[in-house]
């Protein structure tokens, strides 16, 4: 992890999130990783638009990610956030309908710039999501991930929260499924304290 530093989302860092997804093309649709917080009427609109609105929510400070870094570049990163800030989940229905209780904490996207792809960086902004999440104050943390059966997919472009074998390996407990290829992976997440600065 030492070779990749992380770095929460925020005012300062906006721009190097900004430039991994211009990069990248705006990710999915240009949506700039907003499809899973609250719907509004700016959302989804346009690709600029869509940027505009993910800057107001990172100063707002109700928008989060663990970005992964390559010297200066951003390269990938983990999204993450309360239900009531990514309330809108893939098979939310069902999801809601089989929750026993909600999480403090999920992780709805994780991305990972292509030419960095194969390192295993989906893990380390998975680990940079989990370590932000316990500097503040930890709690019971979920993930979606898609559930593969183990099998190694060629084109990992689609798999927009990884795999359900590498949250295990991050230490999150197989809960239940969540539509035909996902499921719910829940870790307990102990607080604390912050780096020094």
């Amino acid at each position: 992890m030492s070779d990749y530093p992380i770095k929460a989302l925020t005012p300062e860092t906006f721009d190097d999130f900004a430039a991994l997804v211009e990069r990248n093309k705006g990710m999915f649709a240009s949506c700039w990783c907003t499809w899973f917080h609250p719907e509004c009427e700016e959302r989804g609109q346009t690709a600029e638009g869509n940027k505009a609105l993910k800057r107001r929510w990172v100063d707002e400070g109700i928008a989060h990610a663990a970005l992964v870094y390559d010297g200066d570049l951003a390269i990938a990163w983990a999204e993450y956030g309360t239900p009531e800030e990514l309330p809108s989940i893939h098979h939310r229905k069902e999801y809601l309908a089989t929750a026993e209780r909600l999480p403090d904490y999920r992780v709805t996207c994780i991305q990972v710039e292509k030419a960095h792809r194969g390192k295993g960086l989906a893990a380390v902004a998975l680990r940079g999501a989990v370590e932000l999440i316990a500097q503040a104050g930890g709690g019971v943390v979920e993930g979606y991930p898609h559930d593969t059966g183990g099998v190694r997919k060629k084109n990992s472009s689609f798999l927009y929260n990884g795999t359900r074998t590498m949250y295990e390996r991050e230490g999150f407990t197989y809960d239940r499924p969540k539509g035909l290829g996902n499921c719910v992976m829940v870790r307990e997440v102990a607080p604390s304290a912050p780096p020094p600065s």
